[in-house]
């Protein structure tokens, strides 16, 4: 972090506990988030990256308001907000804005597309008519949304241009946080990388502040200022986009690594086809989460749990044999 940057968002030991059902008459406590933290800074954006089932998008419902943390503080602009509803947030809610998976259920159905960009703005604004209408056309020229698509239902629109109205949707009241979860994974390849490059163009337009959460550690790399990876309701590791691609620590975060199709390397390396199975969430063990999946683990790896420590430079991991392998 430089001296420049202005923390907008700071999330601070969070954890998130769910009651779940493992019998007939039996209930036990699923750990979605364990004592995460991570700051988001102003004009930058930090990449969710994990799994599947890691707790990435738990997260990013605590921050919406969607989870109440069992413990831990969400603090933006000066506010705990880890424990307030939507409702209960107020003005923070227009400040505070997601891009959902899924662009085929994000959207009313029943609602033309001019209703669906309009309605922030009335609610949320003292905006007249005419204003409202040059706020969206001028963000549909941005997002590459045709004016006439206004008077269009979002059946009628293909995966990658819901997603664009969902976008423009998500950015018409200028917010000051964009929650991204998974915003391209739902789409035809050939449209992921449009999609992608669209909010590269956006983020540089707007100086957009982001949390980009997905499970693909190469998309990362084109769209991150910071990068925490996440394993089990943790943070493993945390650096900067050019140190974590320069030199990922973690036996996890380089696993990531080795998934991603490369010419000169096999899909998938020896040490990761013998990883096994990710860990239950339910009965967490007392030493390294990733010790069961870890080609490094030794006996001490099952005695304590490792700490978040730093390895210089803001990089953070979650392993003590950091420099051994």
């Amino acid at each position: 972090m430089s001296q420049s940057e202005v923390k907008l968002l700071e999330v601070k030991n969070v954890e998130k506990i769910f009651s779940v059902k493992v019998g007939t008459f039996e209930k036990k406590d699923l750990h979605a988030l364990n004592k995460v933290s991570f700051d988001i800074f102003k004009g930058k954006t930090l990449s969710l990256v994990g799994e599947s089932g890691c707790g990435k998008t738990t997260i990013g419902k605590v921050i919406l308001g969607l989870y109440k943390a069992t413990n831990g503080s969400v603090m933006f602009q000066d506010k705990d907000i880890a424990q307030l509803s939507p409702i209960k947030r107020g003005s923070i809610q227009s400040d505070v804005q997601m891009i959902f998976q899924d662009p085929y259920s994000s959207l009313n159905p029943r609602k033309k597309i001019k209703i669906i960009l309009e309605q922030p703005l009335k609610i949320h604004t003292k905006m007249n008519k005419k204003e409202r209408l040059e706020t969206i056309l001028s963000l549909c020229d941005d997002v590459g949304i045709d004016h006439t698509y206004l008077e269009r239902y979002p059946h009628q629109f293909s995966g990658g241009q819901r997603q664009r109205i969902a976008i423009a949707r998500a950015m018409v009241l200028k917010p000051k946080l964009i929650l991204a979860d998974e915003p391209i994974s739902a789409l035809d390849v050939s449209i992921q990388a449009q999609i992608l490059n669209l909010m590269m163009d956006l983020r540089e337009k707007y100086k957009m502040t982001m949390l980009f959460i997905t499970h693909d550690i190469s998309v990362v790399k084109h769209l991150s200022d910071y990068v925490a990876v996440m394993y089990l309701g943790e943070i493993v590791e945390y650096a900067s986009k050019k140190d974590l691609f320069k030199s990922p620590q973690h036996p996890y975060t380089k696993m990531l690594f080795s998934t991603v199709p490369d010419i000169h390397t096999p899909l998938m390396t020896d040490s990761v086809l013998k990883t096994g199975e990710i860990q239950s969430p339910i009965d967490l063990p007392t030493g390294c989460f990733f010790a069961n999946r870890c080609p490094y683990k030794d006996s001490s790896c099952d005695d304590k749990h490792p700490d978040l420590i730093s390895i210089g430079d803001n990089h953070l991991a979650r392993c003590p044999k950091i420099g051994q392998f």
